[in-house]
């Protein structure tokens, strides 16, 4: 009788541990989301920046696209220099601003490469080592440029011309 009981018991363990489970799940479904639109950023208008110190005066008015694409007017007016102003065509990369800067100074038209690194609201530009090919003067290496703090453009606002 033991043997019996032993056997059915571990037959019905067996049946038991073999059944397959069925359970009903509903499938799931994925409704794609239709794609977001590119999100276009048109110019915030002109931004205005401007350096003074002891008569001296910087100033860098621009506006960028949504191509990172800046346009605008940069203008130096050192004590002991001949003022120089003109246009700032080129791209935002990141924090920093890379142009050409092409300016009248003594009646002479020149183009010379400029670089503003921008921290914290302002701008930094950006000095070292050049050449010249083309009639433009451009930085030998970008990477080697040092950022002087004792010349940083805050933000001003901008003239009403």
């Amino acid at each position: 009788m033991k043997k019996v009981l032993i056997i059915a018991v571990i037959a019905l363990s067996v049946f038991v541990s073999c059944k397959k489970e069925t359970t009903t799940t509903e499938p799931i479904q994925i409704t794609p989301s239709p794609p977001k639109e590119a999100e276009i950023v048109e110019p915030a208008g002109d931004q205005c920046y401007a350096w003074r110190s002891n008569g001296s005066v910087i100033e860098m008015s621009f506006n960028v696209n949504s191509h990172q694409e800046v346009n605008g007017k940069l203008s130096y007016n050192l004590v002991g220099k001949d003022k120089n102003e003109g246009t700032l065509i080129g791209n935002m990369k990141g924090d920093t601003l890379v142009a050409d800067y092409t300016f009248n100074s003594e009646g002479v038209s020149s183009v010379r490469e400029v670089v503003f690194l921008q921290k914290d609201g302002t701008f930094v530009e950006g000095y070292g080592d050049v050449v010249t090919a083309n009639d433009k003067v451009s930085f030998k290496d970008k990477s080697k440029l040092k950022f002087d703090q004792k010349n940083t453009l805050t933000k001003v606002d901008c003239k009403v011309e």
